[in-house]
C-alpha cells in the first residue's frame, strides 16, 4: 500500500521517471508500471477453494424450495451430512435468503404526543403475596415512543379491569395521554383482533385510540419490548421484594432515578427532558376518570360473600337476597347496593383466600339468632288451639287404632305372571 502511494507521488507529482523510481525503491520496472496503471490500491485476495458443502448444495436447495424455514439440523439429517455442522450452516446462511425473500424495515420517526406502546413483562422472581403464597405477577410497562419515557407498575392479574386500572394509574402519573395506545393482542385488551368493549370505552373517555399489533410481530412495538429487556437486565438482578407494593416502590424509584435519567442515543437526550416536548403535544386528561377495575353484579347469597379474582369477601348480611355491585381496584374491593357502600376491603393478591369483616360476621350471628327465635315462636304458635290448649302430636299407629285398622291384615299383592308367546 505504501509503495503504491509513493510510486504515484514520485511519478505524478515530482515527474520522476519509471527507471529512476525502480532504482530508488528497488522494484522492477514492470511493478512500477503496474502501480501507475492501477487506479486503486493493490489488495491481496486468496483464490477461492472448493467447500465440502458444494456437493450437497443441490440437495439442500431442493429441500429449501419446498420448506424455506427447515432447520439446519433437519436438513443435515435428510441429506445425511457427515461433516461439521458449521460448514453446512455457513452455506445455509448464504443461500436461504434466496428462498425466504428479504423483508427490509425502515427507521420509524415518531412525532411528539403521538404514540405510547404498552406491554406486559413477567419477571421470573416470585413475589410474596400472603402467608405461604408467592406468585409470578404481570408488570404493565408503558413507553412513550417520542421521548422513550418508561413507566411501570405490578398488577394483581391480567384481567381487563386490572389492565385498564394500571394504564390509568401510569397515565395519570404523566398527566396527559398520547393519541394512540399500542398493544399486542393481549386477551384482556384485544385478543380477538378488536379492542374489547371495556378497552374501547376506556380509550374513548381519554379521546385516544387503541391500535393492536399484528400477530407474531413484536417489532411493531419494539420500543417497549426493548424496555422490557432493559428492566430484565438492569433493574431485576440482585433484588428481592417483600410484597407487590415493595416491588412498585423499588421500580418507581429506579425509573425516576436511573432509567429516565440516562442518555438515549436515539433521541440524543434524556427521556425526562424530552418528555417536556412530548407532554406539550399530548391530549389533556378528561375531568372524569374513565371506567377501570373489575366490575360485576350479583345477588348476595345466604353465605353473604362475593368472589373477586378467586378470593371471597364478606358483605353486610342485611343485604342477603338483593343485587349488589362489586368493584375492585388493585388495592380495594368495594361492594354497593343501590348506590350505598355495604362492604369495603383491602384487596388480597393471594388465591383462594377468604377476607372477613368481623362486623359482618357478628351481624350474621345476630340475624341467625333472631331467625331461629322467630322460627321457634311460629312453631310454638302452630301447636296451640284457638282456645289456648296445646295440640298433642299423635303417632301414626294411634290413627290406625282409631279407625280399627290392623296393619297385619294387609298383604302384598301377588304379581300376575306375564304371558309368553308361542
Amino acid at each position: 500500500m505504501e509503495d503504491w502511494a509513493e510510486i504515484r507521488r514520485l511519478h505524478r507529482a515530482e515527474g520522476v521517471s519509471i527507471s529512476e523510481i525502480a532504482r530508488r525503491m528497488g522494484l522492477a520496472r514492470n511493478t512500477v508500471k503496474a502501480a501507475l496503471r492501477s487506479e486503486r490500491p493493490p489488495t491481496y485476495r486468496r483464490p477461492a477453494r472448493g467447500s465440502l458443502a458444494d456437493t450437497a448444495e443441490p440437495a439442500v436447495r431442493a429441500l429449501l424450495t419446498e420448506h424455506p424455514r427447515m432447520p439446519a439440523t433437519v436438513i443435515a439429517e435428510r441429506i445425511e451430512w457427515p461433516h461439521s455442522m458449521t460448514t453446512l450452516k455457513d452455506r445455509l446462511r448464504q443461500i436461504r435468503p434466496e428462498y425466504l425473500g428479504v423483508d427490509p424495515v425502515d427507521r420509524t420517526v415518531y412525532a411528539p404526543g403521538e404514540i405510547t406502546q404498552c406491554d406486559l413483562w413477567f419477571p421470573e422472581v416470585k413475589i410474596p403475596v400472603g402467608p405461604g403464597q408467592a406468585r409470578v405477577l404481570p408488570v404493565l410497562v408503558m413507553a412513550q415512543a417520542y421521548s422513550r419515557y418508561l413507566s411501570a407498575t405490578m398488577l394483581p392479574s391480567r384481567q381487563t379491569g386490572d389492565l385498564l386500572s394500571g394504564m390509568w394509574q401510569l397515565i395519570a402519573q404523566v398527566g396527559r395521554v398520547t393519541k394512540v395506545l399500542v398493544w399486542d393482542r393481549e386477551a384482556g385488551i384485544g385478543g380477538t383482533g378488536r379492542p374489547t368493549a371495556a378497552a374501547a370505552a376506556f380509550a374513548g373517555t381519554l379521546a385516544a385510540r387503541i391500535v393492536l399489533a399484528p400477530r407474531h410481530d413484536p417489532e411493531f412495538k419494539g420500543i417497549v419490548e426493548r424496555g422490557n429487556g432493559y428492566l430484565e437486565t438492569s433493574f431485576l438482578p440482585g433484588r428481592t421484594f417483600a410484597s407487590p407494593a415493595d416491588f412498585n416502590v423499588q421500580i418507581g424509584d429506579w425509573l425516576a432515578r436511573r432509567a429516565n435519567q440516562r442518555t438515549v442515543r436515539a433521541i440524543h437526550g434524556r427521556p425526562v427532558e424530552v418528555l417536556k416536548t412530548d407532554y406539550a403535544a399530548m391530549t389533556p386528561l378528561p375531568p372524569m376518570d374513565p371506567p377501570v377495575g373489575l366490575c360485576s353484579r350479583t345477588r348476595l347469597a345466604r353465605d353473604y360473600y362475593v368472589r373477586v379474582d378467586a378470593n371471597d369477601y364478606s358483605v353486610d348480611p342485611h343485604y342477603i337476597g338483593r343485587f349488589v355491585d362489586v368493584t375492585a381496584s388493585a388495592t380495594t374491593v368495594t361492594v354497593f347496593c343501590d348506590g350505598q357502600v355495604v362492604a369495603r376491603h383491602s384487596r388480597s393478591w393471594t388465591k383462594h383466600d377468604v377476607v372477613r369483616d368481623p362486623a359482618h360476621v357478628a351481624a350474621a350471628a345476630v340475624l341467625r339468632r333472631e331467625h331461629q327465635h322467630r322460627r321457634n315462636t311460629v312453631r310454638a304458635q302452630q301447636r296451640q288451639h284457638t282456645d289456648g290448649h296445646s295440640v298433642v302430636l299423635r303417632a301414626l299407629p294411634d290413627y290406625d287404632a282409631l279407625f280399627g285398622i290392623d296393619p297385619n291384615d294387609f298383604t302384598a299383592p301377588t304379581p300376575t305372571p306375564k304371558a309368553t308367546s308361542s
